[in-house]
């Protein structure tokens, strides 16, 4: 079973609050200029797709890592395997991730994905003006409702059958990005806290 203690704090939810509101305008504005750039439908496609993807495995993550057990994330971590410590650090902040990625990731790629399919409406428009915006507008909905319902489906059944496998891929993937750039959001700074104790009075 995964972990049930919440790491979750007053800072943290401002924290969340204010970096969705920020996340939200940037995907927005991203989706909106190129929808409004690109004059192509196939690559406007191409982009809603990608969204779409990722809202789908953000919602397998955040499942998956509440239901991902600790326990062999501490014998892949003592023997040092890459990913490992990664993945068991997504486990113990299990309900923080999962608000990240449900909610917060969740939450913004729909509303990102439903701004682009009316751009996509507004394309078809200009290409066939014979066309009912109404019912281009009904259609664009619910075809991405119904990828994204489906695609968290058929995620969540992957996520809750093989959630430690999951979790250890996207533990792999923190490794990399901590490889490249040396960052971490899980490292502790341990150090200036010795340092503190060791020549403060």
């Amino acid at each position: 079973m995964g972990n049930n203690k919440s790491t979750v704090s007053g800072k943290y939810i401002f924290m969340v609050a204010l970096g969705s509101f920020f996340l939200a305008v940037v995907f927005t504005l991203v989706s909106e200029l190129l929808a409004s750039r690109l004059n192509s439908i196939i690559l406007s496609f191409i982009f809603l797709s990608i969204i779409i993807l990722l809202n789908i495995f953000a919602d397998i993550v955040g499942t998956a890592v509440t239901a991902a057990s600790h326990v062999p994330f501490n014998a892949r971590a003592a023997k040092r395997i890459t990913g490992a410590p990664q993945g068991l650090q997504l486990i113990r902040n299990a309900d923080r991730v999962a608000n990240i990625s449900n909610d917060v990731i969740g939450d913004i790629t729909t509303t990102v994905s439903g701004a682009l399919g009316i751009s996509i409406v507004v394309q078809i428009m200009r290409l066939w003006q014979r066309a009912d915006q109404f019912w281009l507008n009904v259609l664009m909905t619910a075809l991405i409702s119904v990828v994204i319902v489906s695609g968290k489906a058929a995620g969540k059944k992957v996520a809750l059958s093989r959630s430690e496998d999951v979790i250890f891929l996207v533990g792999k993937l923190f490794a990399a990005i901590e490889d490249l750039t040396g960052l971490s959001p899980f490292r502790k700074r341990r150090g200036s806290k010795n340092k503190r104790k060791v020549g403060g009075p």
